[in-house]
């Protein structure tokens, strides 16, 4: 009923011990109250923080790191709506929000996407039918186009140039419309994007070619509700899921130097030249079956029975959220 916005101090990255370990456990510097379920949240630069709410409303809070407040800087009332944005219960759930700054895309269960920008009262652009189903999440594909995942299995481009309110790619999952609940792209290649639905599925797509998913690997026995390449080390992806597990899925080369068990069949990787090697990585996500030939998967958090609702990584740090209410922070994700 109460929902908050809470900026915390995950211990000063400065002071690691000589193992990585970090002293200090994490402390709430500043909350505010905030209206509604809050659906998403995305830094929009180093103090401001966009946050799409289940009443329809976009607000940019701005952290004060002189005196650690946060106050609300700007609001965008009821950006997603059912009937009209004047009814008092109209309101429909913004359920996605990224940022480029000063440029910020929003989602909702309205079949709405808003382009703001930061210091602008009214949405630059919006395209009122872009679906006839929920959007669940966006995310940029390039400075101009975006990727949004919809309820019934879809994955499309919008390129925000064109004055046309049509995607320029659409693609699916074959057969069941399983919605699609969470979507990246690979920091590097940006070809390769990943998404993760009802069925608990990674699918790795290659928007290069067809309107299907390179891969389907299986993963979850529940929804998955994020998935994220690591920004730095796009070799390692992890998902997280309603059924209380968070996975680390890994497709470096190294993989062979550790014991695994997807490699008892004798498989070694050691023997290939580093050319090979290299042309190998650029498409471990693409193989037909990544799992196959090199890829480790851990579960992070073995035996937890509560859902991992949200994640986010960071060099050696992953953060994720329960609903144990607490946030967990691991920062020895490569120990």
């Amino acid at each position: 009923q109460d929902n908050r916005i809470s900026i915390w101090s995950a211990g000063d990255l400065g002071n690691a011990g000589l193992n990585g370990e970090y002293h200090g456990e994490p402390h709430l510097l500043c909350d505010i109250q905030h209206n509604g379920d809050v659906m998403d949240m995305q830094f929009l630069d180093q103090e401001r923080i966009v946050v799409a709410s289940s009443t329809g409303t976009v607000t940019i809070f701005r952290h004060h790191q002189n005196n650690q407040t946060l106050s609300a800087n700007h609001r965008w009332e009821k950006a997603h709506y059912h009937v009209d944005q004047d009814t008092s219960c109209g309101g429909a759930a913004c359920t996605g929000v990224v940022c480029n700054n000063p440029e910020i895309v929003t989602v909702g269960e309205d079949g709405r996407i808003n382009l703001f920008r930061a210091d602008q009262k009214d949405a630059v652009r919006t395209i009122d039918n872009a679906d006839s189903s929920t959007l669940h999440a966006v995310t940029f594909l390039r400075t101009t186009e975006i990727l949004t995942v919809n309820s019934i299995g879809q994955l499309k481009i919008w390129d925000l140039r064109q004055q046309r309110n049509e995607p320029s790619q659409i693609f699916s999952l074959a057969g069941d419309r399983v919605p699609l609940h969470c979507v990246d792209r690979h920091p590097n290649q940006q070809h390769i994007v990943a998404t993760g639905g009802q069925d608990g599925m990674l699918s790795i797509w290659d928007i290069r070619q067809g309107t299907m998913p390179v891969s389907l690997l299986n993963a979850h026995e529940a929804e998955m509700w994020e998935v994220h390449f690591h920004p730095s080390d796009p070799d390692h992806l992890f998902t997280c899921s309603e059924d209380g597990s968070l996975w680390h899925w890994d497709t470096s080369t190294n993989v062979s130097e550790k014991p695994s068990f997807l490699h008892q069949g004798g498989r070694s990787t050691a023997y290939l030249s580093h050319s090979t090697i290299n042309q190998s990585v650029v498409s471990a996500w693409l193989s037909n079956d990544p799992t196959k030939d090199r890829m480790e998967i851990t579960n992070l958090i073995p035996n937890q029975t509560l859902s991992v609702n949200s994640l986010d990584v960071l060099g050696p740090c992953l953060v994720y959220g329960t609903d144990a209410e607490a946030i967990y922070v691991n920062r020895q994700l490569f120990a």
